[in-house]
């Protein structure tokens, strides 16, 4: 009518929306378009940059592949901007394991940011770090975990508790115990938000390891209410197995009344067990509450055997000698305790968090107290739509161990047509299992209305669960029954032309559920049983026919008008057998053979002529299995012996007695109840995953054995912590923060491009580590002289110890200087002291130690022959080389390589000469690999190798050495090279060895441990591992007393050499104990040191030793350094040649 209003609301509608998108990035997906991205990236601005990087996380969110902005994205990572550094660690973690390589070189600038005085930034790091799924990453990460355990911002402390769990899916072992110590730590944090992450960390990293949770257990209690919500379930499953494992099961609880009643043999019930498909199926087993409470009892618990058979002997016990083993009481305090702190939770809006404390009390509570569970359930039950399910699946097993539990709510289960097919059947099958003699007549009135609804799939299971309540409430069968052969009369009135789902199904099933309740007493429904027989005629449907049929045969014998009409139902059988379809046919077959072995007097004869007028024509029935069958049947019937009755008593000849037997057993034997199923048939937790899907669920835990946590582990665990392990979360909070953030930069960092400003420390310590050194970086050869010299600490005059007084002295005073300007130290609150100041005060470990230093160690170095060409490959031409300490007097960057070349060919070798073929690394990546800092020699210029000078012939048998200069890009990247000779080219890799890309420096003991206390905390690596190669020598050495061939000595000696072998460093000092027991090694420990030949950074190697002499020797190797990746790379290298047996 008016059109100008159409298009101005239209125009409205669009304005409005454009108003809405102001102050938003939704602009971002509407131009996904990645040009413009990379000039922003380069920008100065970080306005930018974070504009940038907001559209290539869009691109992300939309599928697209945006990696090859990496390296652009990872220069921006030390951006002082915290917007523009939350967005580059979004995109690393992105694209992390896709581009390995170029996320190591963010990882300097990650441990920077773990100083950073804003908590979100140091946060950021930590995640950042943790989720680079690498394995490099892993040693890294634990180091920066350890120290963020003890942050001061609990949000921190909560993204260190939140990392450990992606620390552990690495599966690295070495960090295995680590974790768990900082688990104990986060555990017993102050914050809940932390508890509730740790609690998480837990239960993935060490879930068994309860003794944990011992000395914090009151406390972790209390904390409980406060914990986040998803922290609260796995805090609640440990505190749970952790009462299990400690105190046992609650004898006032539904766990400990497992064992049957007297009368449980008496009568066998039917069974309902739920089903992934259906609902439930039916089995018959023994009476359902105390079968269900064995089976909690055998499936909650791990190791259910030996608790069920000595729960059910001490119950028999009358002296009850056994009934504190295994079992405690509800007055026990931790039980009071957790089940007081539990109670509120049962209100939680999380329905998660519900089911977990309601499994608590489940499990521990005494059963007049299970109530206080039914109602915050039940509450659940109106929240959304899966909850319900699972809330279904719960109640479905508590219902079955205790009904009267929900008994009195029982409307809470009525059926809605809202309720999906699955939840259909759960209500059905718990509404039966309630039922009760006041609930009864409202539930069958349900049922009745249940029948008619259209989904015949539902009418069928609510068929099944009248036998249900029957089997619960016998006194409801005459009603039950009644209804059912209504149904029966009705259904079989109408033609079935569907599957057995549809109206077909609900007949078969009433049949069935007749036939239920039928078979717990058939002598008082003689009439029923006839009812069925009668309407065989109106019943068409196969199964049907062919279950009544069953009965008819399985009941012939039962009461005096069944006796009277199975003459003429026989007949019945044989006239209808070849219209009937297969089933019935073979039912007919079973039946008719019961009677005829049963019957007697005059009507056998009847019975056996019937029965060969229906084997005649089961000969040429077009059903193979038909024409087995019957002519089975007839070899055996007519094989059957001979029986006469005279005077009342049964003769059968005695050859026969065998095939009566089988027969008998074959055609007349009862059929025993189905109890395979529920053997088979498992519970799980409630709460758990696995009691929804019906199996074991990735992650799930039984409960632990009960009282399988002693007291011994506990009082262990608690002597080892001590008062400093109880408070260690509280000394986080006792340093003030504003020192820590005064300090902030003080640390020498890893980064390129760091202010020289940011502290003096750093300074002060690079003059001290120039001084040290030589003039020309190597140790004074006046040094070289007397093999070992031997100082006795304990033996000194008094002018000595006054000296060594002083020295400790002035290095602690040198020690409170730098824990006073440390950046993670300080707020760290740890107080790492000097071995010096330690021994000084402890006069019986100075008194045990002696100091060894070894000048002419050298004299037994032999430096490791790779193989660069084999002769096989080199046609003759035999190429190795090994590393040299020889320093390059080119360019640090250049190691120096020792070339061997042998001619092992008959003929002889021309023009040799080894050349480039190009490196696969990038220079950038190189740089920040090493942490170069020279600024008058940039490493693109330094060239791969140093052109060495061509062999012009290498005779047969001849060998030839010479020194190549080489660069490699990187400690682990191969160089590719090409060996030339006779105008042939054969390309080989030259594999770096980490252990000579540092040179040696000489420093006394002193200078070592003030340097070591310097590089201490984030700096600090240590590893475990095993020596051998000190065994064949010593005992060769057995027999002989001279000091020079002493076990320790020698054992020093051979440790040296291999380190000195296979690294460039040098040796500081060797102290080793001199009260000493017989071959045993004990405190022995070398000290190396060295630094990195890129950026004269130091590096500090200390090897302790420990075990027999003539047995494999325990080493611990702990690396300072300030450069992570190179230090725990040459940390591992350090171990795997430790570790590795060489030929002596």
């Amino acid at each position: 009518m008016f059109p100008q209003f159409g298009a101005t609301a239209e125009s409205l509608s669009k304005a409005s929306s454009l108003v809405f998108r102001i102050g938003t990035d939704a602009h971002l997906y509407d131009d996904p378009d990645d040009v413009s991205i990379a000039p922003l990236l380069d920008s100065s601005f970080d306005s930018e940059k974070a504009e940038a990087l907001k559209r290539l996380l869009a691109l992300i969110a939309q599928g697209e592949d945006v990696s090859n902005f990496f390296p652009q994205v990872v220069k921006n990572v030390a951006t002082p901007s915290s917007e523009v550094k939350k967005l580059v660690y979004l995109y690393i973690l992105h694209y992390a394991e896709k581009r390995p390589n170029e996320a190591l070189l963010s990882i300097n600038c990650f441990q920077k940011d773990l100083s950073d005085a804003n908590p979100l930034v140091r946060a950021w790091a930590l995640r950042a770090m943790s989720g680079i799924r690498l394995h490099a990453i892993g040693p890294i990460a634990l180091v920066a975990l350890s120290k963020c355990a003890k942050d001061p911002s609990s949000y921190v402390r909560k993204c260190a508790a939140n990392a450990l769990s992606k620390l552990n899916d690495l599966h690295q072992e070495e960090n295995a115990s680590s974790l768990e110590e900082l688990v104990s730590i986060l555990l017993n944090d102050h914050s809940p938000g932390v508890v509730g992450a740790a609690a998480a960390a837990f239960n993935s990293i060490c879930p068994n390891n309860l003794s944990l949770v011992g000395r914090i257990f009151r406390r972790l209690c209390e904390t409980v209410p406060d914990v986040d919500e998803w922290g609260q379930i796995a805090l609640i499953n440990i505190l749970l197995r952790y009462v299990i494992a400690r105190h046992g099961l609650v004898e006032e609880s539904i766990m400990a009344s497992s064992h049957p009643s007297e009368n449980s043999d008496s009568r066998r019930e039917l069974f309902s067990i739920p089903a992934p498909d259906r609902g439930s199926i039916l089995v018959e087993v023994e009476p359902s509450e105390h079968i269900m409470r064995e089976l909690m009892l055998r499936h909650y618990i791990e190791g259910p055997e030996q608790y069920s058979s000595r729960q059910i002997d001490a119950k028999e016990d009358d002296n009850g000698s056994n009934n504190n083993s295994y079992f405690t009481s509800i007055e026990n305090n931790d039980v009071k305790l957790l089940l007081q702190c539990t109670s509120p939770l049962l209100w939680s809006q999380n329905s998660a968090v519900v089911l977990a404390a309601a499994g608590v009390h489940w499990v521990l509570a005494s059963q007049m107290d299970m109530e206080n569970i039914v109602k915050p359930i039940l509450f659940v039950l109106r929240s959304s739509y899966a909850s319900r399910y699972v809330v279904l699946r719960n109640i479905q097993i508590f219902a079955k161990a205790m009904p009267s539990l929900f008994s009195a709510y029982h409307e809470d289960f009525f059926v809605s047509s809202s309720d999906s097919y699955q939840m259909k059947v759960l209500k059905l099958d718990i509404l039966s299992t309630i039922a009760a003699e006041s609930s009864i007549p409202f539930i069958l009135q349900e049922f009745q209305d249940y029948i008619k609804d259209p989904d015949r799939r539902f009418a069928v299971d609510v068929v099944a669960a009248i036998a249900l309540c029957v089997k619960n409430l016998p006194s409801v069968a005459k009603t039950c029954l009644e209804g059912l052969l209504a149904i029966v009369k009705q259904e079989s009135s109408i033609k079935h032309y569907g599957s057995l789902e549809g109206e077909a199904g609900v007949l078969i099933q009433a049949i069935m559920s007749i036939k239920t309740i039928i078979k717990q007493d058939p002598a008082n429904y003689e009439k029923v049983i006839v009812h069925l027989i009668r309407s065989l005629d109106n019943i068409k449907e196969p199964s049907a026919r062919a279950l009544i049929i069953w009965i008819v045969g399985e009941y012939s014998d039962v009461g005096h008008i069944i006796l009277k009409i199975i003459p003429v139902v026989v007949s019945y059988l044989g006239q209808c057998f070849s219209s009937e379809e297969l089933e019935a046919k073979h039912q007919i077959l079973n039946t008719v053979a019961k009677i005829v072995l049963s019957a007697q007097g005059e009507e056998h004869e009847l019975f056996r002529k019937v029965l060969f007028y229906i084997l005649d024509l089961a000969k040429v029935d077009l059903n193979y299995d038909i024409r087995d069958r019957g002519r089975m049947i007839e070899k055996l019937v007519t094989s059957q012996p001979k029986i006469s009755h005279q005077e009342g008593i049964l003769h059968v000849e005695p050859d026969s007695i065998l095939l009566d037997e089988l027969l008998k057993n074959m055609f007349c034997g009862k059929i025993q109840s189905v109890t395979g199923a529920i053997n088979h048939f498992r519970l799980y937790l409630p709460g758990s995953l696995s009691q929804i899907v019906l199996h074991a669920a990735p992650g799930y835990t039984p409960l632990p054995q009960p009282c399988s946590l002693p007291e011994m582990a506990l009082e262990n665990r608690m002597s080892q912590d001590g008062i400093e392990a109880a408070n260690s979360s509280d000394s986080s909070y006792e340093g003030s923060q504003s020192s820590y953030y005064d300090s902030e930069g003080s640390i020498p960092s890893p980064v390129d491009g760091e202010n020289p400003d940011s502290g003096s420390e750093s300074d002060v310590a690079d003059n001290d580590h120039y001084m040290l050194r030589g003039a020309n970086g190597s140790p004074d050869a006046t040094a070289i002289g007397q093999l070992i010299h031997l100082t006795d600490t304990s033996i000194h005059d008094g002018t000595a110890k006054q000296s060594t007084a002083e020295n400790n002295t002035s290095s602690a005073t040198d020690l409170t200087n730098l824990m006073s300007k440390s950046a993670l130290e300080s707020w760290l609150n740890e107080q790492p002291c000097l071995p010096s100041v330690n021994s000084s005060a402890d006069p019986s470990r100075e008194r045990s130690s002696a100091r060894i230093s070894i000048n002419e160690i050298e004299v037994s170095v032999k430096p490791k022959l790779n193989v660069l060409l084999e002769p096989a490959n080199g046609n003759g031409l035999r190429v190795g080389y090994s590393f040299t300490s020889e320093i390059s007097k080119i360019s640090p960057l250049l190691l120096c390589v020792e070339i061997v070349f042998e001619n092992l060919s008959p003929e002889p070798l021309k023009k040799i000469s080894l050349r480039d073929e190009g490196s696969t690394a990038n220079p950038e990546f190189a740089t920040q690999a090493f942490g170069i800092h020279d600024s008058a020699l940039e490493p693109s210029k330094v060239p791969t190798i140093v052109p060495m000078e061509e062999i012009d012939s290498l005779h047969p048998g001849d060998m030839a050495r010479s020194i190549l200069q080489v660069h490699f890009h990187h400690h682990l990247l191969p160089l590719k090279l090409a060996i030339y000779y006779n105008e042939k080219r054969h390309p080989v890799k030259l594999q770096p060895d980490i252990g000579y890309f540092t040179r040696p420096i000489a420093m006394d003991l002193n200078a070592f441990t003030k340097l070591e206390n310097h590089l201490r905390g984030m700096f600090e690596y240590s590893r475990r591992c095993t020596f051998a190669d000190h065994i064949n020598i010593v005992d060769q050495e057995k027999g002989q007393s001279s000091l020079n061939d002493d076990k320790i000595l020698l054992i020093c000696r051979k440790i040296a050499a291999k380190m000195l072998s296979s690294a460039s460093i040098h040796l500081v000092s060797v102290d080793m104990p001199i009260l000493l027991k017989f071959d045993e090694v004990s405190d022995l420990c070398l000290r190396f040191s060295s630094e990195i030949l890129s950026n004269s950074k130091p590096c500090l190697i200390t090897v302790t030793a420990e075990g027999k002499c003539s047995e494999a020797l325990d080493i611990s190797v702990k690396v300072n350094c300030e450069e992570t990746v190179f230090g725990l790379n040459l940390l591992n290298r350090i171990v795997a040649f430790l570790s590795s047996n060489s030929v002596s």
